[in-house]
């Protein structure tokens, strides 16, 4: 079966670890694994911004990059850029487009997966092999909890990790005030959001915080290093994809680490 590695633009540009590690995890579980070198963002910052029409061009190029038939299926390792691609990529099309794009964007929309979905709904697993011998609790972002409606799948693959004792956060169900451009727009309310996110995450006693986005954890590693919590986040994929034989560490993993700034 071959699969497609969505990257999403801030996973390229920022969090490349998470990526190779989600493209880790479905090799090891025997899926042909490819890289369209064509995609680019999924749009969502724009049309949530109010610039749909502009946003077309970004669906033309998930449509040619991920519609190809050979594609049995799209995995993100994020569940707002997938939220985004089925809940925005056909209404965009149908819009402003053409019918093919229509057509081609239910297509690609239609075989595009967040990561837990995929392993859970088509892979059919929850034990990856995956061993991280540390106290973790995890973040549910808005667009998996609420457009995706993820669930229980990424507590069933955490809780399937060897070594790895699971803490539930506190008012899990709350934001971390990232939210894309609203960080931006409203950024008092975003920082009094995100404190409130960090300060459960403290009561957690946890050492790593985890979740299936990374522009989540990107705003919530950036207030706990301001508080210097000595609280790590690291993205879902990174633990899956650790294993006894390549245990993921700060300086290595089972792929090669980028050094970012």
């Amino acid at each position: 079966m071959r699969v497609a590695l969505f990257s999403t633009c801030i996973g390229d540009a920022l969090f490349p670890d998470a990526h190779k590690a989600t493209a880790l995890v479905l090799s090891r579980l025997g899926y042909e694994v490819v890289f369209p070198e064509g995609q680019t963002c999924c749009g969502q910052m724009h049309v949530n911004t109010g610039y749909q029409k502009e946003a077309v061009p970004i669906v033309e190029s998930y449509v040619d990059a991920f519609a190809d038939p050979s594609i049995d299926y799209v995995v993100a390792p994020s569940g707002s850029c997938a939220g985004a691609v089925r809940e925005q990529h056909a209404f965009l099309a149908d819009r402003y487009g053409s019918s093919a794009l229509v057509d081609g964007a239910k297509k690609a929309s239609k075989k595009t997966y967040e990561l837990s979905e995929f392993l859970i709904d088509v892979a059919g697993t929850e034990d990856v092999g995956a061993f991280f011998p540390h106290r973790v609790t995890y973040h549910e972002s808005c667009h998996s909890r609420r457009f995706l409606e993820v669930g229980e799948r990424p507590y069933k693959l955490l809780r399937a990790v060897e070594g790895l004792e699971l803490v539930e956060l506190p008012n899990r169900e709350e934001c971390c005030g990232f939210g894309g451009t609203f960080a931006v727009k409203m950024s008092e309310v975003s920082a009094a959001m995100v404190s409130d996110k960090t300060r459960h995450i403290k009561e957690t006693q946890a050492e790593f915080v985890t979740a299936g986005d990374s522009s989540c954890l990107m705003n919530i590693a950036g207030s706990m290093s301001r508080q210097h919590s000595g609280v790590r986040a690291l993205h879902m994929a990174e633990i899956l994809a650790s294993t006894k034989e390549h245990p993921w560490t700060p300086k290595s993993a089972a792929y090669s680490k980028e050094t970012m700034l």
